[in-house]
């Protein structure tokens, strides 16, 4: 059976410890490194001062902060935010997936490790990323713990679909929301990194990441802004050219996915932990490779749904409000082919698509329905040839 990773220190002399077991006198102090959220920050700084709960659910889209937000949240409640960052402390318990799934083993470990009396400071923290990963087994075996918690124990949860855990998992835990980071964080975010881009280059970028360093990030790499144009490419391609074909637009957009995959794949193999056998290796690339398809695929339908509504403002006049604010030409060239009620429709069947992935939809049949629904609601009776 696969086991998820655990991090835990060895145990160490409770005298050898300097810190603290009170709770931090500045909490907002703790979450200075994490951009906006603030609301979390308001919530967990009340936690800091008044006390925490027994669990909490951190939730919200990848690549927001709650996985910083996570270990910060823990350096402030241990008294030690070094020791924490390197999963060095030995009250702060780690869970993550290395397969597709949480198993229940995994959970009875986490379940027994639960019932140990803090080394050093008067509590223990423990960490779930991938919370959502959990299968049945796991989850019902996590919620007796979250049901009776000790009262040293403040358990987090970390995850990207919420709607994915059980009703009586989340009953039992603060909802803690993340947002997607405003585009002048993220354009703070590009700034920073020295020599990269130009002050011209940002504004565009900063739309274009949606709201998430992650995607910041990946749009830096050159191979990633090639793929973003490409797949841009293949929507217009589906109202302007006459021999458009759905089943090949898709198959770009899978292909992309899979090479992401392969990437991550790599970058998983190349920073294995060496105290992990050959299974658990095998089982974290597939992870890693899987995550990276489903991230792109995601993006890819984001992508499409930004183009589509540049062409809503675009028809209206509003280029310049644009999120692909680098081809507004391209829009305005676009304007002229489609209609504002085709793209809006366009833009709601893309939006629905998004929302439907979460309910893990099968991404072949979800984009080719997504394909076909961009050439009926865009496409009038003329159509030009890309070009």
């Amino acid at each position: 059976m696969a086991r998820a990773r655990r991090t835990r220190s060895l145990r160490r002399s409770r005298a050898a410890s300097a810190c603290s077991n009170a709770l931090v006198s500045d909490p907002a102090a703790a979450f200075d490194g994490i951009r906006e959220q603030d609301a979390v920050k308001l919530l967990l700084s009340a936690a800091l001062r008044e006390g925490p709960a027994h669990a909490y659910l951190f939730h919200g889209p990848s690549g927001v902060g709650k996985r910083a937000m996570a270990r910060a949240f823990a350096g402030a409640l241990l008294g030690d935010a070094r020791r924490v960052e390197r999963g060095t402390h030995p009250d702060l318990y780690v869970l993550e997936p290395l397969g597709e799934q949480i198993r229940i083993g995994d959970v009875h470990a986490l379940r027994h490790d639960l019932h140990l009396r803090p080394f050093e400071t008067d509590r223990r923290v423990y960490i779930i990323h991938g919370a959502d990963a959990m299968n049945p087994d796991a989850s019902d075996a996590l919620l007796k713990s979250l049901e009776e918690p000790p009262s040293y124990a403040t358990v987090v949860l970390v995850a990207d679909h919420a709607a994915l855990l059980p009703d009586t998992i989340r009953s039992r835990c603060q909802m803690v929301p993340f947002r997607r980071l405003s585009r002048a964080a993220i354009a703070g975010w590009l700034l920073e990194q020295e020599g990269q881009l130009s002050q011209d280059e940002v504004p565009g970028l900063a739309r274009a990441a949606g709201g998430t360093l992650e995607r910041a990030q990946r749009l830096l790499e050159p191979d990633a802004a090639k793929a973003r144009l490409e797949l841009i490419d293949v929507v217009r391609a589906s109202y302007r050219d006459p021999a458009f074909a759905a089943p090949l637009a898709v198959q770009t957009v899978l292909d992309r996915a899979s090479a992401r995959g392969e990437e991550a794949r790599a970058r998983a193999k190349d920073t294995a932990d060496d105290s992990l056998t050959a299974r658990e290796a095998d089982q974290r690339e597939r992870r890693a490779a899987r995550g990276a398809e489903r991230e792109h695929l995601i993006e890819a339908v984001e992508t499409v749904a930004t183009w589509c509504r540049d062409l809503v403002v675009a028809t209206n006049g509003a280029t310049g409000t644009a999120i692909n604010a680098d081809l507004t030409s391209e829009l305005d060239s676009d304007a002229a082919l489609v209609s504002s009620d085709g793209a809006e429709i366009a833009l709601e069947a893309a939006l629905e698509t998004r929302r439907r992935f979460e309910l893990q939809l099968q991404a072949p049949l979800a984009l080719d329905a997504l394909f076909v629904s961009l050439r009926r609601a865009m496409t009038r009776v003329e159509t030009t040839p890309v070009g």
